[in-house]
């Protein structure tokens, strides 16, 4: 495993900054997660670690060792992709054994390495077929068996599930999840847009915003006490709901937020009231969207069964302790 250290990491194409000078730790065996919107650098950020673009200043350690100049190969990562990467002319068992016979391992050796990341993946029964011959589901552990194979220090993951339907992607977030469980020696970095990975999988997240750390946390920590409006909004699905103008000034701060699991429907003591515009039944749980007067209707969300009609005026009860106050910045406001 590997302790990866960041110091003012910057990377610029020319004059175009993408990286805006990162400081940023990540624990031996930690399973860190970048998430961000598009075009924010996660990606860029995961290239600058594995070698694959070159930092234009700032410093990188793997271990306390200076790696700004040691190449791809030598820095002791393995990366999955995507797009799978894997060579269409070879069977599965020669994809996840390429790496290794180019590093010139002993037949024995490569044989024990590919079965053991084989059976660990539930994929042993299809090492003589072609990587046309299977699902995408199965590609992707393809790809993640030939990354175990190498045995690295650290491994990298360019948002390996986004060319994945909806199904495979919960049974492939599962395989990692126990990949991670059952190789604790390895310092795992994973990069996605989707906060419901993030927050399944990671031991803690980095939330980035154009080319900066917004903020570092546990997934608890950045849901319950985010440092911003950006990630108060973008960690959590339904994001935050947002309150401006009197409904703020009321709570003396510039926007008041509240999770929509933290309001309660009843007309006795009500803060809100408002009419249902609409309302989702997804099963478990029912959303409504309730317009009180705000700038956009407020999310509701309730467990069960909610038989609340589209235009009924109903009264909302938010959960005092759960009010987030932020100030003009986007900042939160304290006590």
């Amino acid at each position: 495993m590997a302790k990866i250290e960041l110091k003012n990491i910057r990377k610029s194409y020319g004059a175009f900054d993408v990286i805006k000078g990162i400081d940023l730790e990540i624990n031996s065996g930690e399973f860190m997660v970048f998430v961000g919107p598009s075009g924010c650098g996660k990606s860029t950020l995961l290239r600058l670690i594995s070698g694959l673009e070159d930092i234009t200043s700032g410093d990188m350690l793997f271990d306390g060792e200076r790696v700004n100049n040691v190449v791809p190969s030598k820095r002791g990562i393995a990366m999955v992709f995507q797009s799978y990467a894997l060579y269409p002319h070879m069977k599965v068992y020669d994809n996840m054994a390429f790496g290794m016979k180019l590093a010139k391992a002993g037949e024995d050796e490569i044989r024990k390495r590919v079965m053991d990341a084989a059976k660990l993946l539930q994929i042993d029964h299809l090492l003589d077929r072609l990587p046309k011959q299977l699902s995408g589901g199965q590609r992707q552990r393809v790809a993640i068996g030939r990354a175990i194979v190498r045995d690295p220090r650290v491994f990298l993951f360019d948002e390996p599930l986004s060319n994945l339907d909806a199904a495979l992607r919960v049974a492939t977030r599962l395989e990692i999840a126990k990949l991670h469980h059952s190789m604790n020696n390895v310092t795992m970095i994973y990069v996605t847009h989707d906060q419901v990975e993030a927050m399944t999988l990671a031991d803690r997240i980095c939330v980035l915003r154009d080319g900066k750390v917004e903020q570092v946390g546990t997934p608890a920590e950045l849901y319950e006490k985010p440092n911003s409006i950006f990630v108060a909004g973008f960690i959590g699905s339904p994001k935050m709901n947002f309150l401006t103008g009197s409904f703020a000034a009321a709570h003396g701060c510039h926007t008041l937020g509240i999770r929509s699991e933290h309001i309660d429907v009843s007309n006795e003591g009500a803060l809100w009231t408002g009419t249902v515009v609409h309302a989702e039944d997804l099963g478990s749980d029912n959303y409504l969207f309730v317009d009180i007067g705000s700038d956009e209707p407020v999310i509701v969300r309730r467990p069960g069964k909610l038989t609340i009609p589209q235009g009924t005026r109903i009264g909302l009860v938010p959960a005092a302790d759960k009010l987030h106050r932020f100030n003009e910045a986007g900042r939160p406001i304290e006590g």
